[in-house]
Parts: structure tokens; sequence; C-alpha cells
């Protein structure tokens, strides 16, 4: 009989521990997505402090907050110079 428990009681925990790493990898991989929102958000923030005495400015919204985010430094660039060409 205490063999049967403890052999419960183990694959009780070896669920527990699958479970817990299913539902932890999207959970990280939405924490990650919000940082890097969050740094493209700044990114973005600083940038059109900088460019705005140039009277340039680049549009704050999802897809431009997530390329600065992702891309760091290089998006913020690109999407500068995007906004150049295209807006002339």
């Amino acid at each position: 009989m205490e063999w049967k428990l403890f052999l419960t009681g183990l694959a009780g925990l070896l669920g527990l521990y699958l479970v817990g790493t299913v539902l932890f990898r999207p959970l990280k991989f939405l924490i990650r997505l919000a940082v890097w929102a969050l740094l493209g958000a700044v990114l973005l923030a600083a940038a059109n402090v900088l460019l705005g005495h140039f009277g340039f400015h680049i549009a704050v919204n999802p897809v431009t907050i997530m390329t600065a985010g992702i891309l760091q430094l290089p998006g913020v660039v690109l999407l500068a110079l995007i906004n150049y060409l295209y807006m002339g």
C-alpha cells in the first residue's frame, strides 16, 4: 500500500511538472513581448523628443512599438528612414 501511494505521489509530481512547463512557456513569451513593447515605446519616445526639434516625428502605434522593441536601435533608425523616405 505504501509503494502505491509513493508511486502515485511521484506520478502526480511529474504531471504537475509537465503541466507547469507547458503553461510557463507561453507566459514567458508574453512577458518577453511586454518587455519588448515597453522598450520600444521608450525608444520611440526618446527618438521623438530628440528628433522633434527638427520637425521630425515617428508615429507611435503597435507595429512601430514592436519594431523598435524587437530590433531596438536599428529598428528606430529603420523607422526614421522609412518615415523620411515616404513622408518626404
